[in-house]
């Protein structure tokens, strides 16, 4: 896998190099809705009603937009070739049902990438929100909780979060520029930054299919084609320890991750999104770590916080090394790259071709409004 990484000796420059505070009192990141926008998309959606077609076969062309999809593909130039997150804000949902609003969410996600599989049931419309369940169980992830989650990237290009209903406090969502913490890291300690590109391994929280390793082996850093993908999830490098396979952490290990949590928490460095109902938070992972504070919830079940989900490969994405995901079932390069390879899919998949890679098709499941729809 070290072949084809090279390691980055110089500061990355460009619009991806950004500061939190630079940004804070600044809307050029901002894509407030105008109402003739939200007409746009309320036109769409009874276009997909009329049409009744299940949300699985909604693409762009059966959510049309006929002037939001320039403004759309725009975004999705921003987040690939610029600072790497845009929020859309005023969506209505207090006006759709739950339905409503998930297909609104589809439609703008089709209309910006290809929807990747978050989980190894297949499921591509995931809901973020507390289940009950802990960190302390390596089958559960993240977004299941309503714990503290530090600074980190998810499977895919984007990450797209479609705020429903906002918790009772706290679930601040914090942004911060992956180039500019490579940047520090450099010059901070030098000595260090060779590390972030060797192979680590990550806890894949039993989302593996049969016969595959529970964990993936992986750069955390990657330069290629010009351009710098930082990936980092501190949990799943940490949990992946209980693997006596798994090699054990160094003790400069342990001081990049420090070192990378306390520049990304840095006032210096992060942006705290105000992220409200109706919001639509668009991150491209490879530029962008995010984190989430811990929260406290509505007693009532129907308040409780919910945030929709969807993880994105970007039509025009980077271009990435071919074994960048860290298994055969995920490809380094094309549309529908990245996620979580479905169980069904692995059972009746066709052997890696020639490259070591397996195209993936979609889940034959229908199951994808997520486990707690």
């Amino acid at each position: 896998m070290t072949s084809v990484i090279k390691v980055l000796r110089r500061p990355c420059t460009g619009p991806a190099v950004w500061r939190g505070p630079d940004l804070a009192d600044s809307e050029e990141w901002v894509l407030r809705l105008s109402p003739a926008q939200i007409g746009e998309l309320e036109v769409a959606l009874r276009t997909v009603r009329e049409r009744s077609l299940p949300l699985l076969k909604v693409g762009a062309e059966d959510f049309p937009l006929p002037a939001l999809a320039g403004e759309l593909e725009r975004i999705a130039e921003v987040l690939e070739n610029g600072r790497g997150f845009v929020l859309i804000k005023r969506i209505p949902v207090e006006r759709y049902s739950r339905a409503a609003a998930s297909t609104i969410f589809w439609g703008l996600g089709r209309h910006l990438g290809i929807p990747v599989s978050q989980n190894a049931a297949g499921h591509m419309l995931g809901h973020s929100r507390d289940t009950g369940r802990s960190m302390a169980d390596p089958a559960t992830r993240g977004y299941q909780t309503r714990a503290r989650l530090p600074f980190h990237t998810d499977g895919s290009d984007v990450l797209g979060l479609l705020c429903l209903r906002a918790a009772r406090s706290g679930a601040r969502i914090t942004v911060v520029s992956s180039a500019a913490v490579h940047n520090e890291v450099l010059a901070w300690r030098p000595d260090l930054l060779e590390r972030l590109y060797r192979t680590h391994f990550l806890d894949r929280r039993e989302e593996q299919g049969p016969g595959e390793q529970p964990y993936s082996a992986v750069p955390l850093a990657c330069w290629y084609g010009g351009k710098l993908s930082l990936r980092y999830n501190r949990c799943y490098l940490e949990s992946a320890q209980r693997f006596p396979a798994v090699p054990r952490l160094e003790p400069a290990d342990v001081e990049l991750f420090d070192l990378i949590d306390e520049l990304a928490d840095s006032p210096e460095f992060r942006l705290d999104v105000d992220f409200e109902v109706g919001d639509l938070l668009l991150l491209n992972n490879h530029a962008v770590l995010h984190s989430r504070t811990e929260y406290e919830d509505f007693a009532e079940p129907e308040r409780r916080r919910h945030v929709l989900r969807l993880w994105l490969a970007l039509r025009k994405g980077r271009d990435l090394p071919p074994d960048f995901w860290g298994n055969l079932h995920d490809s380094g390069c094309g549309p529908g790259r990245g996620g979580i390879t479905p169980r069904d899919v692995i059972a009746t998949q066709k052997p890696a071709g020639p490259g070591g890679t397996r195209r993936l098709r979609a889940p034959s499941s229908t199951r994808i409004l997520g486990e707690t729809e």
